[in-house]
């Protein structure tokens, strides 16, 4: 990962401080002081184990958010918990507006706001290539949400001097989300995969949060490589020491009579994006591509099941 380029150590608040969020605050806890916001004990307990402060919160309420000291940065790094468009739409924009306008209105509002968006704005693409420059299409109701939440990310903070970023992560794998025995056993879905490790996701936020980067801007935090889905699985079975898994066209996955609108539109959905942008901004991965980023796991992966 890059290493940190602001000099001035910094207060960060952490809101929605969950899978990123804590790494993130292990990251920057060095040389900041970083503060994390989770609603729940379990949240709680989590953030203080990483080895910082947290604050029990409710990212809706602003009474709440009263109990976190004058950040000169904030994060809004919460998940929906991959519910429909109203959950999405009541954490992503209302959250987001409550968030912005509660730490703008303080005497000593923050000079920066970063919020953590996804790849799924952009639509469905062929396959083809999309990067910053390439117009959003969202094809549901809830990267409808998502696209709206960028907005407001990138407008709202202006009220009150404050510069705005959108980092669109894309598909997250690292600890507890290798997702090995999916692809292992498939059968796999033809389409493109567009992946990036935690702790890069966590380490392009920082790189992007501590210094003078795309402010007023978006930018794509994905790694070097999008593979297809096919050739993904192939690879990793033979690191795995499997036989390659079953596959299916999207034609074949499609033909289930069960699969929800959603999961149609996912199915049909196919880009890679490119990071050509975080790249010249100056940071570097520590997981280029998923066969550094797959190491761990699939050494983990042959020891457990060693004949």
């Amino acid at each position: 990962m890059s290493d940190v380029v602001e000099t001035n150590p910094m207060r960060v608040a952490i809101v929605g401080c969950g899978y990123v969020g804590i790494e993130l605050g292990r990251q920057l806890a060095s040389d900041h002081e970083v503060i994390g916001v989770r609603r729940s004990d379990e949240g709680v307990t989590a953030i203080e184990s990483a080895g910082f402060e947290a604050v029990q919160a409710d990212l809706t309420d602003a009474n709440a958010l009263g109990a976190v000291p004058d950040p000169d940065a904030v994060v809004f790094a919460a998940s929906s918990g991959g519910r429909g468009a109203d959950a999405a739409r009541e954490v992503y924009v209302e959250g987001q507006q409550t968030v912005i306008d509660h730490f703008g209105e303080r005497e000593n509002a923050p000079d920066r706001y970063l919020y953590t968006s996804s790849t799924g704005v952009y639509g469905d693409h062929g396959g083809d290539w999309v990067d910053e420059e390439t117009p959003l299409d969202p094809q549901t109701d809830k990267t409808e949400v998502l696209a709206e939440a960028e907005r407001v990310a990138l407008e709202r903070p202006e009220k009150y001097s404050t510069d705005g970023t959108v980092a669109r992560l894309a598909g997250l794998y690292g600890p507890d989300r290798y997702r090995l025995q999916r692809y292992i056993e498939g059968p796999v879905t033809e389409g493109y995969l567009n992946m990036v490790h935690r702790d890069d996701a966590a380490g392009a936020v920082a790189h992007l949060l501590t210094g003078s980067h795309a402010r007023g801007e978006a930018v794509l935090v994905v790694d070097d490589e999008p593979v297809s889905k096919w050739e993904f699985a192939d690879w990793l079975a033979t690191q795995c020491g499997r036989e390659s898994p079953p596959k299916q066209t999207k034609d074949e996955r499609l033909a289930d009579d069960s699969l929800s609108a959603t999961a149609r539109r996912r199915i049909q959905t196919s880009k890679r994006c490119a990071n050509e942008k975080l790249r010249g901004l100056g940071y570097e991965f520590s997981y280029p591509t998923f066969r550094d980023g797959y190491e761990a796991a699939i050494a983990a992966y042959r020891d457990e099941n060693a004949p």
